[in-house]
């Protein structure tokens, strides 16, 4: 535990800003603590097996703590054995970046300057960089990637474009039909797919591919759809996030003519050169539209030697007025503003891509029991309500506005003006910078997830009123083309 109390005293510090307003120093405090207990909970002993099916009762709606391997797999550092760092690593010091053990990395939770709260408001006004390098790049290569991918994933694969991509979940191979990782497929083309997965998942992603891949491989009528795997280890990957982002991307940009950023839509991706500080050019960088805040922005996959000098030229177009890093406080927040679900905490082993609002990642092609991916079946039977003959769910996540002290995950949430028993749990909580808010991410029973529906949540022992909201709490302000472009 004396790792969990350090990085508890790093994040602590890191969000304490004399000259920044007292509410902002609460939700910058706020929200570090959070991430903290996160770290804290990962280091402990394990508290619950992780063989629970996913549609049992209890559940459904009690709290739970973390099973053995999603604590082994969220663990932000292992006193045996060193933290990685990053490309970016010396470049964040010189930057006064506050690093703290995350993923197995040395990562930053916040820069000098800025609160969190004051970060994540530039991120949504102007743009922010962030390094995402801890996560962990693949590419399936071979005539039978898609088909395998299309295995240990419910998303249409073959039906996936060039130069797309897709939210996915890589599915327990056991056929509960339980989220091993959540994950990003892109088709690069030519039976080429870029997977990006977890870093927190990373030793256990590669034993779950060590045995699925080479079985894949052996069985009988796949001669002719092999299959391999890259890990590309080492390599940068950078997301720029926010209204400026494409205006500060298209400022370097080698070959500007050769890439309208205006045809570049969200959940696309191409190959482009950037022009560095001393003018030369960047070797082609896989970049893609999307990123984990809501805001427009771009990820781009940079080779470790050019990682500085490809992030530097950005920083330089934007300068300080228009693009700052920003660490893994203000991204939690933004990513919960917007909707998105954390692994290992929103998601786990034990949640169903039904459960969690996650159906439309499955396509209407591949919604039978009959589909070839692990859990077929049982998502199928969860897809039709109980009402209609099927399994349904008996709990679905829900975001919610909470009254009062913010809400943190483990929070029970129970019925409002009720007996006290819990209905469900708070999976993400923090102070909405945006908003001026508390909100909450958490999963309820069955038909208390309408929007508009009055809960009670559980903060130090007191009920606090909260209420069942749309999701992304912020709108959404992904590129998708505008009037003139459509």
């Amino acid at each position: 535990m004396h790792g969990s109390r350090s990085i508890a005293r790093a994040l602590r510090g890191a969000c304490r800003n004399p000259s920044s307003h007292t509410a902002k120093r609460h939700s910058s405090v706020a929200i570090a603590a959070s991430l903290a207990q996160r770290a804290a909970r990962h280091q402990q002993p394990t508290l619950q097996s992780a063989s629970a099916s996913a549609s049992a009762s209890a559940s459904a709606i009690q709290p739970r703590q973390l099973s053995a391997a999603a604590q082994a797999r969220h663990a932000s550092s292992s006193s045996a054995e060193p933290l990685g760092k990053t490309p970016l690593y010396d470049l964040h010091l010189s930057l006064g970046a506050k690093m703290v053990p995350f993923g197995g990395y040395h990562m930053p939770v916040q820069y000098d300057g800025l609160s969190v709260s004051q970060s994540h408001l530039f991120t949504r006004e102007h743009s922010s960089l962030f390094d995402v390098s801890h996560m962990v790049q693949r590419v399936f290569t071979g005539p039978g990637a898609a088909a395998f991918l299309q295995r240990i994933t419910p998303s249409a694969v073959d039906a996936l474009a060039p130069r797309r991509s897709t939210l996915s979940c890589i599915l327990q191979a056991d056929g509960s039909g339980g989220i091993f990782d959540d994950t990003i497929i892109t088709n690069l083309g030519e039976g080429r797919f870029y997977v990006v997965t977890n870093a927190g998942c990373r030793d256990k992603d590669n034993a779950y591919l060590a045995r699925e891949l080479p079985k894949w491989n052996a069985e009988a009528g796949h001669e002719a759809l092999q299959v391999s795997e890259e890990r590309l280890d080492g390599q940068g990957l950078v997301a720029l996030q926010g209204p400026d982002s494409a205006a500060i991307l298209g400022q370097v940009l080698a070959d500007p003519a050769q890439l309208d950023l205006k045809t570049l839509l969200f959940g696309q991706c191409t190959h482009a050169r950037v022009t560095l500080r001393d003018q030369t050019r960047s070797t082609p960088l896989l970049i893609s539209r999307g990123g984990y805040t809501g805001e427009d922005g771009f990820e781009m996959s940079i080779p470790a030697a050019e990682t500085v000098a490809v992030t530097e030229a950005l920083l330089a177009a934007g300068g300080p007025a228009r693009v700052q890093f920003a660490g893994l406080a203000a991204r939690d927040s933004l990513r919960l503003e917007a909707g998105m679900c954390l692994y290992g905490h929103d998601l786990d082993d034990a949640t169903t891509p039904v459960e969690a609002g996650l159906a439309w990642i499955i396509p209407k092609e591949r919604r039978g029991a009959d589909a070839g991916f692990y859990g077929a079946d049982v998502l199928a039977r969860q897809l039709v309500p109980r009402s209609k003959g099927g399994d349904g769910v008996r709990r679905r996540r829900v975001g919610l506005v909470v009254q009062g002290p913010p809400a943190r995950e483990g929070h029970a949430i129970v019925a409002r003006g009720g007996p006290g028993d819990s209905i469900g749990v708070v999976t993400s909580g923090c102070p909405s910078p945006s908003l001026g808010k508390n909100i909450a991410m958490g999963y309820v029973r069955d038909g208390l997830h309408k929007v508009g529906t009055e809960v009670d949540v559980m903060v130090r022992g007191t009920p606090r009123k909260a209420v069942v909201t749309k999701m992304p709490f912020v709108p959404s302000k992904y590129w998708k083309g505008d009037a003139s472009s459509a």
